[in-house]
């Protein structure tokens, strides 16, 4: 087994997850920062961005802080989120994972 070094840092933004209705524009307010994530599915379309963007009136779970794991990383790595989610885990701790074609995110309250 490859034991693999990750860096971690914490993105400087308080994060809010929030969850629009199927078939929603992406607004404009979830696109200005330097992080977005939206997954779209048959269901919904869920926005991950700084909280401070997000009104008042949307659906959303606001207080979350993301470490990025510095990249990039391969797509064939194994565990680098599990070693990672593993002790937030075992310390009672919930995440989000986040993962992009270069690194991933993992978002805690």
């Amino acid at each position: 087994m490859t034991i693999v070094k990750l860096t971690l840092s914490i993105l400087p933004e308080v994060l809010a997850v929030c969850s629009l209705k199927k078939g929603s524009e992406i607004p404009s307010w979830a696109l200005q920062s330097n992080f977005c994530s939206i997954a779209l599915t048959s269901d919904e379309i869920s926005v991950i961005c700084p909280e401070k963007n997000v009104p008042d009136e949307t659906l959303c779970d606001r207080g979350w802080r993301a470490f990025k794991v510095h990249g990039p990383l391969d797509l064939s790595l194994l565990g680098s989120t599990t070693s990672i989610s593993a002790p937030l885990t075992k310390a009672n701790i919930n995440i989000l994972a986040v993962a992009t074609y270069d690194t991933d995110y993992i978002l805690v309250r």
